[in-house]
């Protein structure tokens, strides 16, 4: 057997163990998050309720920013224990906007602030940062510009603060246009996981947990005393949510309360919300890994943190899988001998059956049918396979240090399925190179297909089919939606 063949094996197995091992680290997070469904009792009001600053970071959200800021007004809490922060960094006419909405609302008696920099250095993470300089509220609440808080969301998440080193109350995301299309669909799919199984099952097993960037509260001595907002990474959340739990402070998770938000509906605005989250978690990890592994955390805590800011790694080994599977289909028909090896691939079913029962356990509260969700798991695995090169690319970027800017989301306040995000303003950036590699996938795909029909080597042939289908899907959504903007 040549020396190639030995190092595809190799590197084929390795990539197949990482992900049986990450499969089986979200199965013991299903247990956990399982063992704890129990009814939420919610915490004592407080008898005087403390000073809150809601932050709301925003940059070109013309589209948004007005239902943004009227949610927020319509808090229902103390009018005097609430400073609103708008951080814009906007270079077009949300500016304006702003300026015509918070002069209504002072007016009204709120405290507002419009908080203008002369550049936009440190992205996101810059601006809270900067903001904080002249926060005057003991809590930060901090919202995206795609949601829409509802009234009572500070007196759910103000109560959980029961004593002082509890430093942040995360909420669960909704979606505002879950049924707007397929991609909008699969992307609520996978969320609800997060936002059920995923968040919940680390809160249980005391494990760390992640301020997710939007839709939660600060305690502003948390922030300060964690090294305040760094913008070294792209995933600003991510990073300080480590810093202050590897200080010893707590994270409260609920996931009764609900912040609804609007999911991006074209495959560029989705491919560079992945980017930033996939290539942010890996310069996280890049960040902190160490540190946690020296920590004096229990290990069970240990292992969930690798997985956890590793987790954006999996499109890697499903990229290098399946790269190497083509070469594999040749290596099984010429190398009998190693067909004991290749048995072994069968941990990968295992590994869909641990996702099965993870994905299942995050719909379980939607009452949906067993076939409706086959559907959209087989649907979601299928597109996530396709965004496998996408997202390759951002993590070895993060592996490697390579610095790019924070590359906005756009929002177009799509809700209604007759709503339309063409024509609205917004350049969607050039095809890149990815794009047609993307297309050449799908025909690779399509030939190992062919090839496994041909040679009657059927046990990688499932896998070529999702691969060719999630390739091709990701392909021609890209260019349909350039071709419509």
């Amino acid at each position: 057997m040549t020396l190639v063949a030995i190092i595809i094996v190799v590197i084929y197995s390795i990539c197949l163990a990482f992900i049986f091992c990450y499969s089986l680290a979200q199965l013991h997070l299903t247990w956990l998050y399982l063992r704890r469904q129990t009814k939420h009792t919610p915490n004592q009001i407080p008898e005087i309720w403390p000073a809150v600053t809601v932050q709301l970071p925003l940059y070109n959200e013309r589209y948004v920013v007005s239902r943004l800021i009227e949610a927020v007004a319509a808090f229902d809490y103390p009018k005097n224990k609430l400073q609103i922060q708008i951080l814009d960094d906007s270079t077009d006419d949300t500016t304006a906007i702003v300026a015509d909405k918070l002069l209504s609302l002072a007016e009204q008696g709120f405290n507002v602030a419009h908080v203008r920099r002369p550049n936009r250095e440190g992205y996101k993470a810059g601006a809270l940062q900067h903001g904080l300089e002249t926060a005057n509220g003991e809590f930060i609440a901090i919202f995206d510009a795609d949601f829409i808080p509802k009234p009572d969301f500070l007196q759910k998440t103000i109560p959980d603060f029961i004593h002082d080193r509890i430093g942040v109350v995360q909420t669960r995301w909704g979606h505002l246009n879950r049924n707007y299309s397929l991609l909008t669909c699969l992307q609520a799919f996978g969320l609800d996981a997060h936002f059920t199984v995923e968040q919940q099952g680390r809160s249980a097993g005391n494990f760390f947990i992640n301020f997710n960037g939007t839709g939660g509260v600060w305690r502003k001595t948390c922030i300060t005393d964690a090294g305040g907002w760094q913008p070294d990474t792209l995933t600003e959340d991510l990073d300080l949510s480590y810093r202050a739990q590897l200080k010893g402070w707590q994270f409260i998770y609920q996931q009764q309360t609900e912040a609804p938000a609007e999911l991006p509906v074209t495959m560029a605005a989705l491919k560079s919300q992945q980017f930033r989250w996939t290539k942010g978690a890996a310069e996280t990890a890049r960040k902190h890994l160490g540190r946690v592994i020296r920590s004096s955390k229990p290990f069970n805590a240990k292992l969930h943190a690798i997985f956890h800011l590793l987790n954006s790694s999996v499109f890697v080994c499903v990229l290098l899988m399946a790269l190497l599977s083509v070469p594999v289909l040749f290596i099984q028909k010429n190398y009998p001998q190693l067909n004991w090896i290749f048995r072994l691939g069968s941990i990968f079913i295992l590994s869909i059956v641990a996702l099965v029962l993870f994905y299942w356990a995050s719909v379980k509260r939607r009452n949906m049918s067993v076939l409706s969700f086959l559907r959209e798991f087989i649907l979601f695995l299928v597109m996530t396979m396709g965004m496998a090169l996408h997202n390759s690319v951002a993590v070895l970027e993060g592996w490697f240090g390579r610095k790019t800017p924070f590359i906005r989301t756009p929002k177009y306040n799509i809700l209604q399925a007759n709503d339309s995000w063409q024509k609205k303003g917004y350049k969607l950036p050039a095809l890149s190179i990815i794009t047609w590699l993307e297309g050449l996938l799908t025909g690779y795909f399509c030939w190992a297909v062919w090839l496994g029909l041909k040679h009657e080597l059927y046990g990688l042939l499932p896998f070529h089919v999702m691969l060719a289908t999630g390739f091709g899907l990701v392909f021609f959504y890209t260019l349909a939606h350039h071709k419509k903007a």
